[in-house]
Order: C-alpha cells, then sequence, then structure tokens
C-alpha cells in the first residue's frame, strides 16, 4: 500500500519494495502492532534439578493460604508451608501458626526430622525466609566451624544453603507455584466433602492426605494407555516405595465421631 501510493503520485523508485520495507522496519510504532509473536526460550534446567540424590535434598518451598480454623469461641488463621523435592517432585506440607520467623523455624525442623537433612533450599524473598537464614547464619557463625564441618563430612550431608529468587520474580518458583495450585484443587474437594468447620488438628489432616494424593500422581503420561506398559513411576514410589493412590476414609466416620461425641455428652455409650 505504501509503495503503491508512492506510484500513484507520480514516484517511481528503484528498488522501492526494499526501500519500503527498510523504512517500514524503523518505525517503532509499527514493530510494536505489527511484529510476529515471539518464541518464548527455556534455559537449561538448574544443577540440582538434574542431580542423582535422595529425596528432599534439593528442596524448593514457599507459603500459601490462609485458612480459617475455629478454637473455642475465637477465629484464627492458618497458613500451609510446602517442601517439593527438585528431583523425585515429591511434596512435603507442614501447617504455620502465623508467617514468623520462629515458626518457619519451627515447621522447617518438624520437615528434616522426617525426610532427613536437606543440602538446598530455594524459595521467594519472603521476610519470614531471609529471617531463618539470618538466624542460621547467625549460630552457624558461633559455632567451632572445622569440629562441625568435620562431622558433617563423616555422616555425609551439608549444612543447608538458601538460594533466594530475585525480587518481585514468582514467575522463577514455578516449581513449587505449581504443586500449591495442585494442593489448592485437592484442599478445595476435600473441604467441601468435610465441611468448611475446621479446627487445627482437622485441618493438618487435610494437609496431610493431599499431600499423599499429590504424591501419588504419576510423573510422567508417555504409554500412560499402553496396557503392555509397566505402571507410571511416581513420587511415592521414591519415598515411601508405595503407589497406592490415598483414598479417602469411610463416609458413616463422621457420623459415627458425631453419635460417639453426643453420647459422651449424655453419659452414655453408643451401640
Amino acid at each position: 500500500m505504501t509503495l503503491n501510493q508512492v506510484r500513484e503520485n507520480g514516484f517511481w523508485i528503484l528498488g522501492g519494495s526494499n526501500r519500503v520495507s527498510k523504512l517500514i522496519r524503523k518505525c517503532v510504532i509499527c514493530q510494536k502492532l505489527r511484529s510476529p509473536t515471539q518464541i518464548q526460550k527455556m534455559s537449561d534446567l538448574p544443577s540440582d534439578r538434574v542431580t542423582e540424590a535422595p529425596p528432599f535434598t534439593y528442596c524448593g518451598m514457599d507459603c500459601f493460604g490462609p485458612w480459617m480454623i475455629k478454637e473455642g469461641r475465637k477465629d484464627l488463621k492458618r497458613y500451609g508451608l510446602i517442601f517439593t523435592c527438585m528431583a523425585s517432585r515429591a511434596v512435603h506440607v507442614e501447617t504455620l501458626n502465623s508467617l514468623t520467623t520462629d515458626s518457619f523455624i519451627q515447621a522447617f525442623r518438624r520437615f528434616t526430622a522426617l525426610r532427613g537433612p536437606v543440602q538446598q533450599l530455594r524459595c521467594d524473598r519472603g521476610t519470614n525466609f531471609v529471617g531463618a537464614d539470618a538466624e542460621l547464619k547467625k549460630a552457624w557463625h558461633e559455632m567451632d566451624h572445622q569440629k562441625v564441618k568435620d562431622c558433617l563430612l563423616s555422616e555425609g550431608c551439608d549444612y543447608v544453603h538458601f538460594i533466594f529468587n530475585v525480587p518481585s520474580a514468582s514467575h522463577m518458583g514455578g516449581v513449587w507455584e505449581r504443586q500449591i495450585r495442585s494442593i489448592r484443587s485437592v484442599l478445595d474437594t476435600l473441604l467441601y466433602q468435610s465441611g468448611r468447620q475446621l479446627d487445627d488438628e482437622s485441618l493438618r489432616t487435610l494437609m496431610c492426605e493431599a499431600a499423599a494424593i499429590i504424591n501419588s500422581r504419576p510423573l510422567t503420561v508417555t504409554h500412560l494407555n499402553d496396557p503392555t506398559y509397566l505402571a507410571p513411576l511416581t513420587p511415592n514410589h521414591l519415598i515411601t516405595m508405595k503407589s497406592k493412590v490415598f483414598l479417602p476414609p469411610p463416609r458413616k466416620l463422621p457420623e459415627c465421631r458425631y453419635l460417639l461425641k453426643k453420647a459422651m455428652e449424655e453419659g452414655t455409650t453408643p451401640h
């Protein structure tokens, strides 16, 4: 159209098509409005995603929530803390009473007591994570470094190392953000079946059930519809050596619990 308008005004330019194209390519507005869709290039995976190591040696973590629970007449907030293994893609969920540094350190100690020592933790720049990193470094500086180093090397473990994402870059935590979305989907179903009136113990139970369901998912969909192929690998194969999908409790359980509570209030025993 541009070249045609030039010729209609009585000008014939040698190599006009190339000249017009070159001028249009230099136009910033035209490039913004008419440029083709860019293709996203995926960078190389970090080394901890492809390193052969026991489950939960290299982890990513993040907080999510809150959920409201009932304690007497008070409504309290509780949060979830997810740990995901960078290699096996297994998840572990803990509950937090608050988003403070002390609460996170307590949950981290519970996690390491169950899953073993951790060498590296990836996370965003949450104030509780940064504070925990500072507390651990402060305690580290007060120790006898050589003695601690010799002890850790003899036990085949290492001091936990925090790697923080850059500020305001949640897309860099896609490994755990996607797992949080899956856990929320499972929790929505469990809460729909169990009711919204939760206490502290019920919320911890649902968190553990959601983690068990997520860990039962197949890690690959290749040959999933092939009846002659082997069963797909799941995170539970790697952390529990079992692959059975976690099932909900019997539907009569809440009713039995209600009858037992009512009988205790009346001082009788249900049959």
